[in-house]
């Protein structure tokens, strides 16, 4: 023993120089093999051998992709097919509802979701908490069969309670139920409140749970997903976690806006069909078509043609990218976003400034004021390219806004839960639907022309009149972005 720890007592900085090595050559050859974008092959190769051992860590909490290979498998594909191959009217041209523009953007959409576009669908545009919770939470009080919820962050506040109460008055009548929670938002209030559903009995799970215990808000794959689906027929999506602050009769002047939708329809069935894909994923139960989908009323009219599309790190990585590419290059008037975190890659950059270029009138809304700081100062650094590529940028004087919004020529929308940011791009499991429809457009157009109206336009002169050392600290976090 005491020759053991003579040569430890001796060699130990050889022993930890060769250990930092090791590691940090195979953690180096991992994300060289497995990252697919060369830009966070660098990063993360740069990053392991500018610190052999800290890098190494970093790179094992914050850049390997925890998604189980079984999340790709076949198996999941056909899952996905037997929610919705049955549901729904397909729609042979979508020209009469949005625009002839719109017909080979319908055709990448069909390369690029696994689900088909349905007509038959009636959507209903609710416009923050005041609107949405109560709707929510009078579908769940009606509901006789089935419920599944789930969402990013479900607050322990006083309309989280709302829910946990409408659910466990749900659970006694009977209704089957499964509530999913990311497992990084179930932190954002204390207790998190899925003690409280399963103390009620309800099943209620954590998705990527993280085995090291911690927050690391920014270190983790996560859902971002906000679905709620009722009795196989009704659902609800859109950007709205589960919190008071986005309800003016709770919070007062300081609530926060958001959009969200409630859809009837083959939709619907969508929906469920990417909560159970991810809730199967999560627990390995298989929730059955047959036992959720049992009744399908046809929506009222009108109908609109619509589908889902999901996107994260696995087989649908770029779904939303993609679909917002070829949304830009069909636009032939005016394209309109509205996002609270704006950072596009140089790609989504650059299809922005080349609509803009080809006289199409691109505006873009932000908020005035950010939830997140570092998110906003990357943002702000950022500005100038997509201003000298032609668009229109419009900081909110409003509350902060959490809507997630793009219409393209006033016949296609595109809502959900994604922001355009490296994060929901690439890292997050998103859920969006596109939908073509000109009424809905125009609704959307309405609500982010209202935001513009109470904007103050982002020009190369005010951007350039802050003070230097404020456009310093904006560009270095801006060198985060892909992070943040």
């Amino acid at each position: 023993m005491s020759a053991i720890t003579s040569f430890l007592d001796h060699y130990w900085p050889h022993l930890v120089f060769l250990t930092s090595i090791i590691v940090g050559a195979v953690a180096a050859a991992h994300a060289a093999m497995n990252k697919n974008d060369v830009r966070a092959a660098i990063a993360w190769v740069g990053v392991i051998l500018a610190s052999p051992l800290l890098g190494p860590l970093l790179y094992l909490i914050a850049g390997i992709n925890r998604v189980r290979r079984d999340q790709l498998s076949s198996h999941r594909s056909r899952l996905i097919k037997d929610y919705v191959h049955s549901a729904g009217e397909p729609v042979p041209d979508v020209s009469p509802m949005a625009g002839a523009q719109f017909a080979s953007l319908r055709i990448l959409g069909d390369q690029i979701s696994r689900f088909p576009l349905h007509n038959g669908n009636h959507i209903t545009l609710l416009d923050s908490g005041d609107a949405a919770y109560p709707a929510m939470l009078e579908a769940i009080a009606s509901a006789r069969h089935c419920i599944a919820l789930q969402t990013y962050i479900f607050d322990h506040d006083r309309i989280g309670l709302q829910f946990a109460e409408a659910l466990h008055q749900a659970q006694e009548r009977g209704v089957m139920l499964r509530i999913l929670i990311d497992s990084v938002g179930s932190k954002y209030s204390r207790p998190p409140i899925i003690h409280l559903l399963r103390r009620y009995g309800i099943r209620a799970e954590l998705f990527m749970t993280n085995p090291m215990g911690l927050r690391m808000a920014y270190a983790n794959l996560r859902s971002h997903r906000k679905v709620l689906f009722i009795d196989g027929h009704l659902g609800f999506m859109g950007g709205m976690n589960i919190r008071e602050t986005f309800m003016v009769s709770l919070a007062g002047r300081k609530a926060n806006t958001d959009t969200h939708f409630r859809i009837e329809g083959p939709l619907a069935t969508q929906l469920f069909a990417a909560f159970a894909n991810d809730w199967e994923f999560t627990t390995r139960e298989r929730l059955r078509i047959e036992d959720w989908c049992k009744t399908t009323p046809q929506a009222p009219l009108p109908h609109v043609p619509a589908r889902c599309i999901r996107t994260g790190p696995d087989r649908f990585i770029a779904a939303t990218h993609n679909v917002l590419l070829g949304a830009l290059a069909v636009a032939q008037r005016r394209v309109r976003i509205q996002s609270p975190y704006f950072l596009p890659d140089q790609t989504l950059m650059g299809a922005l400034n080349t609509a803009a270029r080809r006289g199409i009138q691109v505006d873009i809304v932000i908020p005035g004021r950010n939830n997140l700081r570092l998110v906003n100062y990357a943002m702000t650094a950022q500005l100038a390219q997509i201003i000298q590529g032609g668009c229109r940028v419009w900081r909110s004087r409003a509350a902060f806004d959490h809507s997630k919004l793009c219409t393209v020529d006033g016949g296609w929308s595109y809502v959900g839960s994604s922001n355009l940011d490296p994060r929901s791009l690439r890292l997050n499991f998103e859920l969006d639907m596109e939908v073509y429809d000109q009424a809905l457009a125009a609704q959307i157009e309405q609500r982010i022309d209202h935001e513009i109206v109470r904007s103050d336009a982002v020009t190369l002169q005010s951007l350039q009149a802050m003070p230097y050392l404020k456009r310093l600290r904006n560009r270095i976090i801006w060198l985060a972005s892909p992070y943040l």
